[in-house]
């Protein structure tokens, strides 16, 4: 979508695409800024986790099981991917297809208390440290998601086996944290145009607004200026010298993160848009990806964040 963010109590439209991918045990989300949402509500969260599920449904009998690739042309999912399929497609990026991933992002829900649009994960034996499923929550104790194989796009009772009985390990809530606040903020336009610009614009070694062509600090430094933030800089080096330094585990929406090529070097060569909840856009001369700060190479190779609004 094209259109600017909606800040009425129901609809949120955002325009997403692309996504990145794929440890760890269950633990509290490292970006504590980004877990709670406070200019959302109950009826936004429910609308849109009507659309995700609603859509979700639509691919039964569509959609078949693929274990090692993801194809969304042919709609081939592993259950990871299905999930960020169905979400990306209703305007919320989660930036990875794995829910090694999927479990430390948004915040912990205990299970008597899921709702509609909650992650749910399992696990291979109630002995296993890492998840090895997900589905999405759609009330009455069920969940939506692609199961095998043999069942593809399934909806499962939470009790109906020893598998969901057994191997049940979390619940993540995403909505509201991925949605925009209401009214909609500076950084939440920023975003959303960071987001639709995406796939319209050429990477390369030359800014040149006219053309939409732009090295990976030029297009971080339209973005702002689309939105009233002049950083009037388009090298990562000089990027990197404005605004404030925070820390990570502070980070906001709109905050310029700074990744090395070589781990430990002290020299930033690649500046990422912050777009909440651990997701990160990263934008290079082969294109502008939408990535998680989770992953193991972005772990190793972040340095540190800026603020310059």
């Amino acid at each position: 979508m094209n259109k600017r963010l909606v800040t009425t109590t129901l609809v949120f439209a955002l325009g997403f695409s692309t996504l990145g991918a794929v440890p760890g045990l269950i633990k509290p989300l490292e970006v504590s800024a980004a877990t709670v949402n406070v200019y959302n509500n109950q009826k936004a969260v429910d609308a849109k986790a009507d659309d995700i599920i609603r859509f979700g449904k639509s691919l039964m009998g569509k959609a078949t099981y693929a274990s090692t690739t993801y194809n969304y042309e042919k709609l081939q999912f592993r259950c990871a991917s299905f999930i960020a399929f169905i979400f990306e497609k209703n305007g919320i990026d989660l930036g990875n297809r794995d829910e090694d991933y999927m479990i430390k992002q948004g915040t912990f829900v205990p299970r008597d208390q899921l709702q509609k649009g909650d992650l749910v994960f399992f696990r291979s034996s109630p002995t296993a440290t890492l998840p090895s499923h997900v589905g999405i929550y759609i009330g009455d104790n069920k969940i939506l998601h692609m199961a095998n194989a043999k069942l593809n796009i399934t909806i499962s009772d939470l009790n109906s086996t020893s598998f969901y009985r057994d191997n049940y390990m979390s619940a993540r809530r995403v909505l509201p944290s991925l949605l925009p606040s209401n009214p909609a903020t500076k950084a939440d336009y920023l975003v959303e145009d960071a987001y639709n610009l995406m796939n319209k614009v050429k990477m390369g070694s030359v800014n040149d607004e006219a053309n939409m062509k732009f090295t990976g600090g030029g297009y971080v430094n339209y973005i702002y200026k689309l939105n009233g933030v002049n950083l009037g800089k388009t090298s990562v080096s000089d990027l990197s010298k404005l605004g404030k330094t925070v820390s990570r585990s502070y980070l906001k929406k709109g905050d310029l993160v700074f990744l090395n090529s070589t781990v430990g070097s002290s020299t930033p060569t690649r500046v990422a848009i912050y777009t909440g909840d651990s997701r990160i856009i990263v934008p290079s001369s082969d294109g502008v990806i939408s990535r998680v700060l989770l992953s193991d190479n972005y772990k190793s190779h972040y340095m540190y964040a800026k603020r310059v609004f």
